[in-house]
């Protein structure tokens, strides 16, 4: 190979397709150690598509100088030219090419590992995750506003080490192609079943060896009357966990001495059987009197079998009143304010334009029939609350995924769902009749229930 074999129309494209992505690669870098962030978008051209056209140049490079071997050794009227190059370090011409080839490939090396390392930034941060719009919007939104807001999302759905990387890439690789073909499912179906065990994800920051005991928790709701009174629920949660060799409590479940594994349907809202080994080996099975659930399969328990909305949380139209009432975002001092809001959040829009404004308007149609001078007295109040029931309503409603009130119910407690009743319901039994207690004892002592003013919170805060 001469130094005319890269004079070939594609050597050339090569090269300058390889000098303008590496002179903009090194710019970008430039300004991001000078502290410039720009848009998220940046990074996705600045250390994913840069430098696959600065590979590509590279390598057209030396399928350029190859062809035109080939094209010389056909006018040669057979004259082979050597496959091989030929280099001869004697001579200085061939000496200062190849310093100039190692310099630049050196160059190139370095600019693709520090690229590479801040393409894999870019992919695992939050914005990446969430950037398939029509898709991730839901999700991307839930884990905003949820406990785990500052958590990335690889570091529950990936966690550490090379192989789940890996997987998680060969996955996202087909999730590409069914957002950009409209394949994907809608809504998402869940549970995720090829999601990595707790143990790997959940259990890097939430060890379930610590022993938490027992947790006071104050649950705030509001009547159905004239001024949605505020009620509260006391309850003493017995959190528990591996205290020594023994373990009890809710997290009894998961003691690492203890194995926990079921039969359930695909969504695992159906459990026929619960199968328990204990530390000394002993092992009790406990069935339903019912045909196990269609298509069901055994699956050892963890975390998220209680704990499945961890992140991407959708609430009921009556706990997002409640909060909101409670957080004074809503004025509980406009009439059956708490009533008239969930039923409004109830019905159904097309979209969350279409549902802002259909909020306020029923709003206003109300309260104009009900209370007019109210109506026209407090306007400002009628607005304020209708963005409200907007915002409540596009957090939790996503008519393109076909998302809507209780699509995705929560485990955790027995309210929006038989969560802890789908084992803990008094019909799972033996073979010698002993069934998994009902008693609702076993998780929680119930300390005041939907009372105005509990009088344990007045002994515990005079």
């Amino acid at each position: 190979m001469t130094l005319d074999s890269l004079r070939h129309p594609l050597s050339l494209a090569g090269a300058a397709l390889a000098t303008v992505a590496g002179v903009l690669l090194v710019a970008l870098f430039a300004a991001s150690l000078l502290g410039y962030e720009g848009s998220p978008y940046l990074g996705v051209v600045a250390y994913v598509a840069l430098p696959a056209l600065l590979v590509l140049g590279l390598l057209l490079i030396p399928i350029g100088a190859r062809r035109a071997r080939r094209q010389r050794a056909r006018r040669a009227a057979g004259e082979a030219e050597p496959q091989l190059p030929v280099l001869d370090f004697n001579s200085p011409r061939i000496r200062w090419a190849a310093l100039i080839v190692l310099a630049l490939s050196t160059v190139n090396v370095l600019l693709l590992v520090a690229a590479s390392t801040k393409a894999i930034e870019v992919m695992d941060s939050v914005w990446f995750c969430g950037s398939c719009h029509s898709v991730m919007d839901p999700e991307a939104s839930a884990h905003s506003r949820s406990p785990h807001a500052r958590v990335r999302c690889v570091e529950c759905h990936i966690g550490p080490g090379a192989s789940w990387f890996v997987k998680s890439k060969l996955s996202g690789s087909w999730q590409l192609v069914s957002v950009t073909l409209g394949l994907y499912p809608r809504p998402i179906p869940t549970p995720v079943h090829n999601l990595r065990p707790a143990r790997d994800t959940c259990e890097q920051c939430h060890w379930p060896t610590r022993f938490v005991g027992d947790r006071l928790t104050v649950r705030r709701r509001h009547a159905d009357d004239a001024t949605s009174t505020p009620l509260a629920s006391v309850l003493l949660l017995h959190v528990g966990g591996t205290q020594g060799s023994h373990a009890r409590g809710i997290h009894w479940h998961v003691d690492p001495g203890v194995h926990v594994r079921y039969q359930a349907d695909a969504k695992r809202e159906k459990i026929g059987t619960v199968e328990l080994t204990a530390a000394d080996g002993t092992r009790r099975t406990f069935k339903t009197k019912d045909e196990p659930p269609a298509g069901s399969s055994w699956r050892e328990m963890d975390c998220v079998d209680c704990h499945n909305r961890p992140t991407h949380i959708y609430r009921s139209p009556e706990e997002e009143v409640d909060g909101a009432l409670n957080a004074g975002r809503l004025d509980p001092s406009l009439p059956f304010v708490r009533r008239e809001a969930v039923k409004a959040l109830r019905t159904s829009y097309p979209s969350a334009e279409a549902a802002r404004a259909g909020l306020r308007a029923r709003l206003e149609e109300l309260y104009g029939m009900t209370e007019p001078a109210l109506a026209a007295a407090r306007r400002a109040t009628l607005d304020a609350a209708g963005r409200e029931l907007g915002d409540i309503w596009a957090r939790n409603v996503w008519p393109n995924m076909k998302i809507g009130w209780g699509t995705y119910p929560s485990f955790l407690g027995h309210e929006a769902a038989p969560g802890c009743f789908r084992c803990h319901d008094g019909d799972h039994a033996s073979a010698s009749g002993e069934a998994i207690s009902n008693d609702c004892t076993l998780c929680h002592t119930l300390l005041a229930q939907d009372e105005k003013d509990p009088p344990i919170l007045k002994q515990l805060a005079p």
